[in-house]
């Protein structure tokens, strides 16, 4: 059984560590986000990543915040009022079924995510159904050795285990395109061709 993360503890989504390990806009930038992307926050929780985002895709290009939970979309939503921000999409999804169109999206990132999937390779095909061709995924997620936050070491994926899925899926993982982040996480980025 996957890990899954309550929504009750949605404010350790914005915690000190957090905000120095994976600060959004260098984040993203560092995993390849472009102004020209259409972009999928896939587990978009609180929106940690998704808001931020808008500082950094075109204002006439979608940013789709995806989450299984109803409470974490309210919560984006709260936190959308009174930005002058018009292209934040939040959408409710099924745990696999991300309910954008084939092909719609030029950027999906999934953080701290896959792990708490059951079906993982399931998860990432549906992944892969959504981005044009071209495009990009980046999974950061937990690494896979005891820390003092994050979930139990027996739900983790190695990176390796993570290239495993994304190449299994129909992806392109180059050897320069992974990221480590204050020893607690890593990135990988694969492109579909």
């Amino acid at each position: 059984m996957s890990h899954k993360f309550d929504p009750a503890h949605k404010d350790k989504l914005r915690a000190e560590w957090r905000t120095k390990a994976i600060p959004p806009v260098p984040t993203l930038q560092k995993l390849g986000l472009r102004a020209e992307d259409c972009m999928a926050d896939i587990g978009c929780g609180i929106g940690y990543f998704t808001i931020p985002a808008t500082e950094i895709v075109d204002s006439t290009n979608q940013i789709y915040a995806l989450d299984t939970s109803e409470e974490m979309l309210a919560e984006v939503e709260n936190r959308l009022v009174g930005l002058d921000v018009a292209n934040v999409i939040p959408i409710k999804t099924g745990e696999y079924d991300l309910k954008l169109p084939d092909e719609s999206v030029s950027f999906a990132l999934m953080v701290t995510v896959l792990h708490e999937v059951e079906d993982k390779e399931r998860f990432i095909c549906e992944a892969h159904r959504i981005l044009k061709p071209s495009g990009r995924i980046a999974v950061v997620d937990w690494e896979k050795k005891p820390t003092k936050m994050g979930p139990p070491v027996e739900h983790r994926l190695s990176s390796d285990e993570v290239i495993a899925l994304l190449k299994t899926a129909g992806l392109e993982v180059s050897q320069d395109e992974e990221y480590h982040f204050a020893e607690v996480l890593y990135g990988i980025v694969a492109i579909k061709n």
